[in-house]
């Protein structure tokens, strides 16, 4: 039977060397890997204040990043989308105005169906999204921001019925468009007319308002439309194509406004990624473990390891009377 002596000595000697080595050994096993020390409040006593407020200050860019990226995608979702508008719209202006100067009936039919066909495209392109959130909506973020552009087309064709001159065609499509109380406010634009987000440009916007109008007024002007209006007088189309490079042009200075932001959303993410540099290097300062050093005592450990349980082995073979021989 094993010796009481042998006992007694695994139990109150080897038994707790073994034991914290054991403990040492994960530790400084996943020191090794991951280059941090496994109990830094052990290691840093005193310090372990200035260790809290580094890695604050690393969860606070964290989040800082994720929020930048979220803008940063947000911005290029809305600038593709606005590329798209303005692709949609490219050169039409001027081929109404060669189709206009040569009173060519199938010039005329075929620049209509041109606009017509931008403004699905824009409708489209307005209408997109990221994730669930309707980008061009204003604050009514979950809401379709444009509604029908047959409903659109049928307002303004019925707008040029109605008008017995240029002029009151005019009024009346101004009103239409940019009262508060006309027809594209009313049914057609279906955001919100605050904008809480400053990075975010609403279908709302002047310059889209403008596009859309004069590209209406050109996609309801067939030559077989039956608006004696625009059968009998192509100033309501030469206003149109004014409207539509115009709109175009202050397009193109939205874009450019949008585009400042981007670059400032980049400078912001390049200024967090020096900050977190310099975090991580104080923070590691603080808390890092020689990874070489570590795996040095991993060695040293299983081989300590390996000779205790070698001594214990040996120790419970020994038998009372082996011991006193």
């Amino acid at each position: 039977m094993p010796s009481p002596i042998s006992n007694s000595i695994l139990s109150t000697v080897l038994g707790p060397t073994i034991s914290s080595m054991r403990d040492r050994l994960e530790v400084a096993s996943k020191e090794s890997v991951t280059g941090q020390r496994g109990d830094v409040t052990q290691h840093l006593e005193g310090r372990i204040g200035k260790a809290m407020i580094a890695q604050k200050a690393l969860d606070d860019l964290t989040l800082q990043r994720d929020q930048l990226s979220l803008r940063a995608t947000r911005l290029e979702v809305a600038q593709t989308q606005l590329e798209f508008v303005q692709t949609a719209s490219s050169g039409l202006a001027v081929e109404l105005n060669t189709a206009l100067s040569s009173e060519d009936s199938r010039a005329r039919s075929l620049v209509a169906s041109d606009a017509e066909s931008s403004l699905e495209q824009i409708f489209a392109s307005l209408n997109a999204r990221h994730g669930d959130r309707f980008l061009f909506s204003g604050d009514a973020t979950a809401t379709n921001p444009l509604g029908s552009l047959e409903t659109l087309l049928d307002d303004v064709r019925q707008i040029a019925i109605n008008a017995p001159d240029d002029a009151t065609f005019a009024t009346d499509l101004d009103t239409y468009f940019n009262d508060p109380a006309g027809g594209w406010h009313q049914t057609i634009y279906q955001g919100s007319d605050n904008i809480s987000d400053p990075d975010a440009v609403s279908a709302n916007d002047p310059a889209i308002r403008q596009l859309i109008q004069g590209l209406a007024v050109v996609a309801i002007a067939q030559p077989d439309s039956g608006i004696p209006l625009l059968d009998t007088s192509t100033a309501p189309l030469q206003a149109a194509s004014y409207d539509i490079l115009s709109g175009e042009t202050n397009l193109t200075n939205l874009r450019a406004e949008l585009g400042l932001i981007q670059e400032q959303v980049e400078r912001k993410a390049d200024t967090l990624d020096v900050e977190e540099t310099i975090l991580t290097q104080a923070f590691n300062t603080l808390t890092a473990r020689d990874q070489y050093e570590a795996a040095t005592e991993v060695k040293l450990l299983e081989a300590n390891l390996q000779a205790a349980y070698l001594l214990t082995s040996r120790i419970s073979d020994l038998s009372l009377l082996n011991y006193l021989r």
